[in-house]
């Protein structure tokens, strides 16, 4: 944790190295030493040291600098740091000027040059300050700060990204810089680029505005592009299925190299409580899943491309070669495809205008604590649709099940049912699917249509959550992959038609159980035709396929 700072201001540049001499010499252990000869670049560092969120412990300024005295400085300067104790350092000549700015201007203390010795000038009167700001110091989140507003789809995109991935950061929601006096000297400090939405700031002092998740992605050091050009297995996904195949892969020796469109660990890293996984008798998180995996498939040697996307694949003889977003290109022995589903598109009027302000698709893991004492609805009547609402229910006054069916029982765990029915801030209304929603900026309303009386009524609604069933991203694969009608691939024993294999299919076997109608590519997890949709399946067979790929590589 970076040290407070104790700042010294002079024009005279001997005044100034014995000022921070004796300061060095009694605090260098427990502050840093500081210095300038100008008030003016004084107040510019004051400023970046607010972006950088240190701490500004004492502010030591001479009174006699021309175009800014010590008094002015000090005023500027507690506009920024408005807890660091302020202090003179003056002649004799102008003792009446300093305690007049004790009286009128705030100032805590003046010294009188010389100070020699400091042990007994200015030692003494520094420790009962320092102990008084040390008092109430609370030392500031030293790490990456986002500044943006709740209701801003590009804030939520990136809040959503850099809690996927794992990455620690602070939210300041610039629309509460009223209330909040740090806030404002923050964006004071920050001028006219506060406007300029996302802004992130890294504890190095650099700065980005109007921010992307991609550019973020590099700054804090997330691999996008791949180290080598060619591996023995490359995974596109990185939900469980392909996390499973990832350890799997490479802990039994195969060079390996996963790419994820957003952060891994899919939908199931998005998912707030998952309680019937295997071996955790109390649950667990997906992103605590997903963090874990991620940390085992590393420790094995797998290299995590994320954010990046394949748009692509072609066939070279025995190489199978992923395009990617940027151009680039990866090359391989064996492909697994593990892309798992995006959730299926609500069709309602003006769902689109305000997707990312109080309209989500998913766990929107980053909002909950955004709706305490508000109204939630969630819609959708899976086991994903019911973890969000237990999760939502911590914080929000009410949360409000939309589903279509009648009741809950043929699509969701008896567990969930019996939780939900349990929590008194929940509500089931069975019949129901959106037919509209309202609002300017965000979600203000929204218009459910009840089928069974064929009536619709308008409420209000601060946060929408949809879980509305799921669907394959496979167009990439169009020309190359056999896929059913909705998109989803064909593997195995699906590929053999009135006994007849797949065609253009070169060897002399049938595919093997998870194997496209490509050799040497195969799929698992969710993206699959007929598969379980479930986070064991989804593991079992991600671990299952990885000895499908030794069989095939043993023939290659």
């Amino acid at each position: 944790m970076a040290k407070p700072i104790l700042l010294s201001v002079d024009d005279d540049t001997d005044v100034l190295r014995a000022i921070e001499r004796d300061l060095r010499s009694q605090y260098g252990a427990d502050y840093r030493i500081m210095g300038t000869d100008s008030p003016e670049k004084a107040i510019e560092l004051l400023r970046q040291l607010k972006l950088r969120n240190d701490a500004v412990a004492l502010m030591l300024a001479d009174q006699r600098m021309p175009g800014m005295d010590g008094v002015q400085f000090l005023q500027e300067g507690m506009q920024i740091f408005p807890e660091a104790k302020r202090a003179l350092l003056t002649a004799y000549a102008d003792t009446s000027a300093a305690i007049n700015a004790i009286n009128q201007a705030n100032i805590n203390y003046f010294f009188m040059k010389p100070w020699d010795p400091p042990s007994e000038h200015l030692y003494p009167q520094l420790d009962d300050l320092l102990d008084d700001w040390m008092a109430s110091y609370r030392p500031a989140f030293q790490g990456i700060r986002v500044l943006g507003t709740r209701w801003s789809p590009k804030c939520y995109e990136l809040r959503d990204f850099l809690a996927r991935n794992h990455v620690p950061y602070q939210w300041i929601d610039v629309e509460l810089a009223a209330n909040d006096s740090e806030t404002r000297q923050l964006l004071d400090a920050l001028g006219p680029e506060a406007s300029n939405l996302p802004v992130v700031l890294f504890p190095d002092g650099t700065k980005l505005l109007e921010s992307i998740p991609s550019d973020v992605a590099q700054k804090v050091g997330l691999r996008t592009r791949a180290q080598t050009s060619f591996y023995d297995l490359a995974i596109v996904g990185g939900g469980p299925a392909g996390l499973a195949a990832a350890v799997y892969g490479a802990s039994e020796g195969l060079h390996t190299v996963m790419v994820e469109r957003e952060a891994p660990g899919g939908q199931a890293g998005m998912s707030s409580r998952i309680e019937n996984y295997l071996g955790f008798p109390v649950g667990l998180s997906g992103a605590d899943l997903a963090r874990r995996a991620v940390v085992q498939a590393k420790r094995f040697g797998v290299e995590i491309l994320s954010p990046q996307e394949a748009t692509g694949v072609r066939v070279e003889g025995p190489y199978r070669i992923i395009r990617l977003v940027d151009g680039s290109e990866i090359s391989c022995h064996t492909l697994m495809l593990s892309t798992g589903v995006q959730w299926r598109r609500l069709d309602a009027p003006g769902i689109d205008r305000l997707q990312g302000a109080g309209v989500y698709y998913g766990g929107g893991a980053t909002e909950a604590l955004s709706c305490k004492g508000e109204i939630v609805y969630v819609v959708g009547g899976a086991n994903s649709a019911g973890q969000a609402a237990m999760n939502f229910a911590r914080y929000a006054e009410k949360v409000i099940l939309l589903v279509r069916g009648s009741s809950l029982a043929a699509t969701m765990s008896q567990y969930l049912i019996d939780q939900i029915k349990q929590t008194a801030n929940i509500q089931l209304w069975a019949h129901a699917s959106v037919a509209e929603i309202h609002g300017d900026t965000h979600l203000e309303e929204i218009s459910v249509l009840c089928s069974d009386t064929n009536k619709v009524e308008r409420v209000p609604a601060n946060a929408m959550f949809i879980f509305i069933g799921a669907s394959p991203r496979t167009d990439w694969l169009a020309g190359v992959v056999e896929r059913d009608e909705r998109g989803f691939v064909l593997t195995g024993p699906d590929l053999i038609r009135d006994g007849q294999r797949p065609k253009g299919w070169t060897l002399d076997r049938d595919p093997f159980l998870l194997e496209t109608n490509v050799p040497g590519i195969f799929a698992v997890g969710d993206v699959r035709h007929g598969s379980v949709k479930r986070v064991a399946s989804g593991v079992g067979e991600g671990s299952v396929a990885v000895q499908f790929i030794h069989q095939y590589l043993s023939k290659v």
